[in-house]
């Protein structure tokens, strides 16, 4: 982009230069004086019409651009040039080298440099690379603004020992390499205002508006109010506890929050709901909802948990940026919502851009035709001149190596390699092989040999880092580099070798990703002196390729960048022309030989110009900063080549050194003067130098590149010549990436230094960074791509990537390109300043896209920086990266902490970042990581190693000690909420789905048959009846086998056997109970033939059995208030027990839990008299009471149901025909038996039908694993049926152990059919993963299957032997939220698997129904589970007869369709799907499939949420996670995640947990509890117990590792 001379002219007079003074700036336009024009010389009439400009202004009738562009016109007659058009860039005065005039402003300047050499070893020093005295007042000004608005964060909750441990050695390792080498880690000071410092020690620091600039919350639900109280001045500091309490009484929740799901009216309506005691329930129902829910503020202050999520809620309720658009949802798609374009987004303006030239390269007589031929020239005739001086560690002179010296052993080492190395018809190494050369910093002169040697020799040299250790970070990437170059041979020193980490044999082990490396020492006593008659063969400079240099990219790949040897001829003759190198100079080099500038000047261009290099290495630079300063000093030297790191190292060391001078210097090259916060610290030197006779124009700032090398450099101005401009531009402009003069917040603005002219001979042109590259306009930030023939030509060995970055031609706006001259990328972002000056803004590497804007990785870190660092931040090590999330980068900040820092200081730093980044960047950070001080990955150099950070935060190995996540801020692209469509009746839905082409979804098993016999019918009507008969017909036939743990059939019982003592039990009853008939009785005995025999002993009493499980005895606590509970409820009037629990019930243990002394009568039935009942109760009708089944369900229902006679025996017939169970038939339960199908199977089932039942304990498997598999077998068991926790139990611990099994004869066989009996969806992945893992054993992969029942109906579906195999579908979870049902091919994105939930059983009808309308759905469609059979429960057992609950779920008719039928309502949701299987009458079958219950969905955002399959994506996240439980708490989702792992990971799990839910659900996680291994609850079904995990979590009972709350 060329600027006209008369514009350039014109913007040197505009900015004149001025004496700097620290931290001022000039506002373009600001005042007339700035433009040169004194107000009062101006004509009243310009004046007026001024002054009404400036009214209009701020009264904001006018834009500042409109503002701008009026006043322009009016001054231009009175400016000279005034056809001049002024570009948008901000100038400030020149350069902050000038000496300063008055002695008002050189006071302070050595005051302030004084105090800093009195600080500089404090511990937590900045990144002066960093460091900005303007950008810290910007900070200090953001942060002081949210200062004044505060706003509830609530700190993480940390269990102790999960604290990083006290600053002991334990907690810091060992700092290897000092951080302070590389550009993240640089020695850093701080500079915050006292004032602020002061305001923060109160105790409300973290009840800060760190959020205040957060996007809106995005789910629907939480679109909560805008009210927010003013915070009134507090006269003194308060304990924290009371300014929580002051903040939750201003607030309180609207009523747009959406209701607590959890627990709504239907989950109550569900049958008889109890306030379960504190140790079942946590808290009361009543108490959650009414002081939970409806008052904000009713959290009990000491509830640390409860008050957080709290003050979350509090947090999340006034978002300051607009809510999002609203757009058309199409039904059948989620989309992701799309930021809208600000239409004042700034665009840009100018003309397109004008190839800028440099200066032609000269042609001198004496420059060599090679390099080599260079260094043989001064070998030759200046053998005694010095070439490269090295120093010691203290940075005194260690040795000298002359010209000659360096030319007779790089002779000796290209003759070894060429003639020494193998056989001579077969040599290691032939021309144009790729060498790694592995030397360390601090061994220059044996590295220049190698170089040298290897380009004499006509092989190319690879210089890398020497490896550290085996899982060195980046090594894998250095092995990809040395395979993409080939390269098979590594040259390296003795001292090196020995040092490199070794294997037992003592061979050099083998590094990561490494190929297999022959190393060869090159020593000089090593070397062969070559013949006489050999001559190194050196040819004119062509294209071949002469060393290749390592980069890496932003992902971490490292690639070789091949540099030609006419390519590095060119460049070293283009640096000593615009260096103006002379021969014999002397050049200080501070930074790695091995790479970039301190190869280009310190090893190749000073060879080409004989000059004397002084190496300063960073272990010097680490004991004695000044080291490179005293150098200069000493040598007299001409040129230095440092860093900003370096500069900034020396000024800090500084301790008034009289006798330092630097007056010799005419060329400070600052290689990393392209970072734009480079400035400050220029400026710092040159304020503390400038006295030791450091010159202005000697600081020479320049920017490279790994691919085009040099790109340009600033040229040493002449004495006393005013030094160029700086621009101030604006970030918010920066962002939408074009160039804006900072005018309206001084705080968002970026002053930059240009790095001078590029380079002679090239090229240059700015492009349009992602795309095709277009030429960008004048006002435009681009990538600078550069033409010239002294760049990198390809990256070695990968020609694919190499054409997109060396080969690339520049079009213009239409399209044509620029010309057949191809363009090398720099990866550099800048624009081209007034008379052609190159300034750069940042890397591509470090450019972080967000939401269309484009942000600076240094940048952040600046912000970051400028945020109060000395108590938090290690040494100013912080590194910024951004992760892909939800569509969308996400910007992630991970520092390391202080061993000495507290966790408030630590939560502050955090929670100011935030605010700071907000406020000057406008960006939200997703993530802010704290970790022990030293655990970052290490670049060679001690800088950190941002791509392997980024790779551990990714995979959970990043182990931070504090976290604080904002998805809440950043995430501003979620999809629109769902909104419900009102005025949608059930018919209107039945006529659309008809009108779609969908048949109604409803099932029916088959038929039941018709009993004829009349004998029969009362034989089957009563099971009491049926026990008769069976004793009296076949009373030797064994009914029952119970096994113990050892497998032994501890007791059996016989028809006749099980009928006597039925019969005794039934006389103790009528004897000592004093019972009524219809009394209900509990029945506590462990699994056994004792609650059968107890069981049929109360249907022969006239009594209710009601099977309640026993306490534990090792949990009383726990487990003694449930059977409290049922007693209570149930109103049992005695219970029979064995003595055993007689003693427990009655001990002083359980009276610690329950009151003991108003336990019903208790009756020991272990030693029962002999007695027969007078007779046998006979009840007179079916539809009596047989039994209630009480049972909590997941969501902490208590719930007793009513079965009668009939039921019991229509249910027994119904699985007698379905799995076809006659008297010969054997098989295996390993089930509890106190509720549902469970108790079924083991008390009736047999019974009834006559068959064996062989009884297996599931509590005996937890000291024998193999007791059921291996009964199995024993017994030739052809049908089982189990619980998904038995089946859990033996994929766990048996999985590995198949050959075992094996060997002990066990043989699966025989197995038809393994039934997992459940209230809840199949888990698919637990059946398939036992069907493959005892596969081996003979299982066959069709044998399981799963049952389902619910409380209403305790078996609706089981799979029997007739009908076909369980089907499997997929379907698009985004639909499922929807509650429509798509089925997708397997693998497809976003799909679930579902398996059938077993057949239908006979009698029984299904039919799918939408919960709140009552009306039949499609079978596209998800609705409630109804069903209708003869064997459903007859009603809620309840203790007012409230019969409304009842008809509700009992006896329920659809709203449309089938008015007269009665259904019971399940609470399940499923749909149902016709297959191409047939069925056993050849009909197609229909099959039914169970996605979850009502009560625990989740509606979040308007949709509806199945917590297992969240619960599935968290198990996935992380390796340590072992289980996990999610429910919601108002609109916030809760996310519990059990860790397996050591506690140190807690922290790796709450970044990934929020990314897999984010990226699978579209949904926030509000909270991320991690909690140790069995803390979730689980029954002894195998469910979670949600509810109760809830209310634990609220009522802070669950001791967790680690509390997250994100933003």
């Amino acid at each position: 982009m060329f600027f006209p001379e008369s514009l350039s002219y014109s913007l040197k007079w505009l900015f004149p230069h001025r004496p700097y003074v620290p931290s001022s700036r000039v506002i373009f336009g600001k005042v007339m004086a700035d433009c040169g024009v004194d107000l009062y010389a101006l004509p009243k009439e310009v004046r007026d019409q001024l002054a009404e400009l400036d009214l209009e202004l701020s009264e904001g009738d006018i834009t500042q651009k409109g503002f701008e562009k009026k006043r322009a016109k009016l001054l231009a007659s009175y400016l000279p040039n005034a056809d001049v058009i002024l570009p948008d860039v901000q100038l400030s005065g020149g350069h902050s080298g000038e000496p300063m005039t008055s002695p008002e402003a050189s006071g302070p300047s050595t005051s302030s440099a004084s105090k800093h050499h009195r600080t500089h070893r404090s511990g937590g020093a900045r990144d002066e690379r960093y460091r900005s005295d303007i950008h810290t007042e910007a900070v200090q000004a953001a942060l002081a603004k949210h200062k004044e608005e505060k706003m509830a964060l609530p700190m993480p909750t940390k269990r102790r020992s999960a604290l990083v441990q006290s600053p002991g050695d334990a907690c810091t390792p060992p700092d290897t390499s000092s951080a302070s080498e590389d550009e993240g880690s640089l020695r850093r000071k701080t500079a915050f205002s006292v004032a602020l410092a002061q305001g923060l020690q109160s105790p409300d620091y973290w009840i800060n508006h760190s959020v205040q600039s957060s996007s809106t919350s995005s789910s629907a639900s939480s679109t909560l109010s805008h009210g927010e109280p003013k915070s009134q001045p507090q006269p003194q500091p308060q304990p924290a506890a009371s300014v929580l309490a002051d903040v939750l009484a201003h607030m309180h929740i609207e009523n747009s929050v959406s209701p607590d799901v959890t627990s709504s009216a239907t989950a109550q309506d569900r049958g008889l709901r109890m306030d379960l005691p504190p140790a079942v329930r946590g808290m009361s129902r009543g108490q959650s909802r009414s002081s939970m829910l409806d008052t904000a503020d009713g959290v009990p202050v000491n509830s640390r948990v409860s008050t957080k999520i709290q003050q979350l809620l509090n947090t999340l309720k006034r978002p300051k940026r607009p809510p999002l658009s609203e757009f058309f949802l199409d039904d059948s798609e989620e989309i992701v919502e799309v930021p809208q374009l600000d239409p004042n987004t700034p665009k840009p303006e100018g003309r397109q851009i004008i190839p800028v030239k440099g200066e032609p390269l000269g042609v001198v007589s004496n420059w060599p035709p090679a390099l080599q031929a260079a260094l043989a020239r001064w070998g030759a005739t200046q053998a005694k001149s010095p070439a490269l001086t090295v120093l010691d560690i203290t940075g005194k002179p260690l040795y000298t190596l002359t010209y000659g010296k360096l030319w007779s052993r790089s002779l000796k080492l290209a003759y070894t390699l060429l003639n020494k190395l193998g056989t001579k018809t077969e040599p290691v190494l032939q021309p144009g092989d790729r060498v790694a050369l592995v030397y360390p910093n601090s061994d220059p002169s044996m590295f220049w040999v190698a170089f040298y040697g290897c380009l004499l020799a006509e092989v190319i040299p690879v210089p890398i880092e020497v490896p550290l250790s085996k899982q060195d970070a980046g090594s894998q990437q250095i092995g990809f580099l040395l395979g993409s170059c080939g390269v098979s041979l590594a040259l390296t020193s003795e001292v090196c070798l020995k040092g490199l980490p070794k294997t037992q044999n003592g061979e050099i082990i083998q590094f990561k990703g490494w190929p297999r490396m022959k190393w060869v020492v090159t020593d000089t006593k090593y070397l062969t002196k070559p013949s006489k008659d050999w001559q190194p063969h050196i040819p004119t400079a062509n294209t071949d390729t002469a060393y290749i240099e390592y980069k890496a990219s932003k992902e971490g790949t490292v690639m070789g960048v091949a540099v030609s040897k006419i390519s590095m001829l060119t460049h070293c003759q283009a640096l000593t022309q615009a260096c103006n190198y002379c021969e014999g100079e002397t050049l200080v080099n501070v930074l790695d030989c091995k790479k970039d500038m301190g190869l280009w000047h310190g090893v190749l261009t000073s060879v080409m110009n004989r000059i004397h290099t002084i190496t300063v290495p960073y272990s010097v630079m680490k004991a004695c900063p000044m080291s490179w300063v005293q150098r200069v000093h000493i040598h007299k030297a001409r040129v230095a080549l440092v860093k900003c790191r370096d500069i900034h190292w020396a000024m800090m060391a500084h301790k008034d050194q009289r006798d330092t001078n630097l007056s010799s210097i005419r060329m400070l090259i600052v290689a990393d003067g392209a970072n734009p916060w480079s400035v400050s610290s220029c400026d710092a030197f040159l304020n503390v130098f400038q006295s030791h006779g450091l010159k202005p124009e000697v600081i020479c700032p320049c920017a490279t590149s790994p691919e085009a090398l040099t790109v340009a450099i600033r040229r040493p101005g002449a004495r006393g010549a005013p030094l160029p401009a700086r621009a101030i531009l604006s970030m918010g402009g920066l962002s939408h990436g074009v160039i804006r003069v900072n005018t309206e917040d001084k705080n968002s603005a970026l002053t930059v230094q240009d790095v001078g002219h590029i380079m002679p001979g090239a090229l240059m042109c700015i492009v349009k960074p992602d795309g095709s590259p277009q030429l960008c306009k004048t006002d435009e930030i681009g990538e600078i791509v550069i033409s010239s023939r002294a760049g990198g030509t390809m990256y070695y060995g990968l020609p694919g990537v190499t054409k997109n970055t060396f080969e690339v031609i520049p079009v213009n706006q239409s399209g044509a390109p620029l010309g057949e001259v191809p363009f090398t990328r720099t990866g550099l972002l800048g624009f081209v300043g007034p008379g052609s000056l190159v300034f750069v803004v940042g890397k591509i590497e470090g450019l972080l896209m967000v939401s269309r804007r484009r942000h600076n990785a240094d940048d952040l870190v600046a912000t970051a920086l400028a945020v109060e660092p000395v108590k938090t931040v290690y040494r100013g090590r912080i590194a910024v990266f951004s992760v892909t999330v939800f569509y969308d980068e996400r910007i992630v900040i991970v520092a390391e902490q202080r061993p000495d820092a507290s966790e408030e200081d630590s939560f502050q730093w955090m929670s100011r970042v935030l605010q700071a980044i907000d406020s000057i960047h406008q960006v939200g950070l997703y993530c802010l990581a704290l970790v022990p001080a030293n655990t970052l990955p290490k670049t060679p150099l001690g800088g950190i190693h941002v791509c392997e950070t980024k790779q551990n935060f990714l995979e959970g190995n990043l182990h931070p000690c504090n976290i604080l996540m904002c998805p809440h801020t950043c995430v501003t692209n979620m999809p629109k909420p769902r909104q419900k469509q009102p005025d949608v009746g059930p018919a209107s839905m039945l006529v659309g789905n008809l009108v779609a082409g969908k048949r109604i979804a409803q099932a029916t098993g088959r038929e039941l048959g018709v009993l004829e016999d009349q004998d029969l019918i009362r034989k089957h009507q009563f099971l009491s009846d049926a026990l008769q008969s069976r004793a009296q017909t076949d009373p030797d036939h064994i009914l029952y086998v119970l096994l113990n743990a050892k497998g032994v059939a501890v007791c059996t019982a016989t028809c006749a056997q099980l009928h006597k003592r039925a019969e005794k039990i039934t006389a103790t009853l009528i004897e000592r109970g004093g019972l009524n008939t219809g009394d209900n009785v509990v029945l506590l005995y462990p699994p056994g033939i004792d609650l059968i025999a107890a069981f049929y002993g109360c249907l022969y009493a006239g009594v209710i059995p009601v099977t309640v499980r026993p306490p534990h005895p090792q949990n009383l606590s726990a487990t003694l208030p449930t059977v409290r509970m049922i007693i209570d409820v149930s109103k049992a009037a005695c219970i029979l027990t064995t003595q055993p629990l007689m003693r427990i019930l009655r001990s002083r243990e359980a009276a610690a839990s329950v009151n003991v002394k108003t336990w019903p009568t208790i009756i020991d039935t272990d030693d029962l008299p002999r007695k027969r009942p007078p007779q046998l109760y006979k009840p007179p009708t079916a539809e009596m009471l047989a039994y209630l089944d009480f049972s909590v369900s997941t969501t902490g229902m208590l719930t007793g149901v009513k079965m009668s006679h009939a039921a019991v025996s229509t249910l027994c017939r119904s699985i007698k025909l379905q799995c076809e169970l006659y008297s010969s038939r054997q098989i295996a339960i390993c089930l509890d038996p106190y509720c549902g199908l469970g108790f079924v199977l083991w008390c009736l089932s047999s019974v009834y039908s006559g068959h064996q039942s062989i009884l297996i304990p599931p509590l005996e498997l937890e000291s024998s694993l193999p007791l059921w598999l291996s009964t199995l077998s024993q017994y030739k068991i052809r049908d089982t049926f189990c619980s998904y926790s038995v089946m859990e139990l033996c994929t766990k611990g048996l999985g590995t152990q198949t050959e075992l099994l094996k060997a002990r004869g066990v043989n699966l066989s025989c197995v038809r059919s393994c039934v997992v009996i459940a209230e809840e969806r199949p888990r698919l992945i637990l059946t398939q993963s036992f069907s493959k893992l005892f596969k081996d054993v003979g299982l066959s992969s069709r044998a399981v299957s799963t049952a389902f029942g619910s409380r209403v109906n305790l078996a609706i579906c089981m799979q029997g032997t007739a009908g076909p195999d369980p089907s499997t579908v997929y379907v698009d979870m985004k639909s499922l939220r929807h509650d429509r049902v798509r089925l997708v091919e397997r693998g497809a994105p976003q799909s679930l698997p579902l398996m059938e939930s077993g057949t239908i059983l006979a009698g029984v009808r299904v039919i799918i129904v939408n919960p709140e309308t009552r009306g039949p759905l499609g079978d596209s469609h998800l609705g409630e589970i109804w069903v209708n059979s003869l064997h459903s429960a007859s009603g809620y057992y309840t203790i007012y007869g409230e019969e409304s609950l009842q008809a509700d779920h009992f006896n329920t008719k659809l709203s449309f369709g089938d008015p007269n039928t009665l259904w019971a309502r399940t609470g399940y949701l499923g749909f149902i799907k016709r297959t191409e299987l047939l069925d056993a009458s050849g009909d197609r079958h229909d099959a039914l499939f169970v996605v979850g219950s009502l009560d625990e969905t989740l509606e979040l955002r308007g949709l509806r949420y199945h917590p297992i399959d969240i619960e599935t994506s968290v198990s996935r996240a992380h390796r340590s996670i072992a289980e996990s439980a999610v429910f919601t708490w108002t609109n916030l989702l809760v996310v519990v995640a059990e860790l397996s792992g050591s506690e140190q990971e807690a922290l790796d799990l709450v970044p990934l947990v929020t990314n897999v839910v984010l990226e699978e659900h579209y949904l926030i996680v509000g909270v991320v509890v991690i909690v140790d291994p069995g803390v979730i609850p689980i029954n002894s079904r195998g469910e979670k117990q949600r509810m109760h995990l809830r209310d634990s979590f609220l009522a802070d009972q669950l001791d967790p590792i680690y509390v997250a709350y994100n933003m």
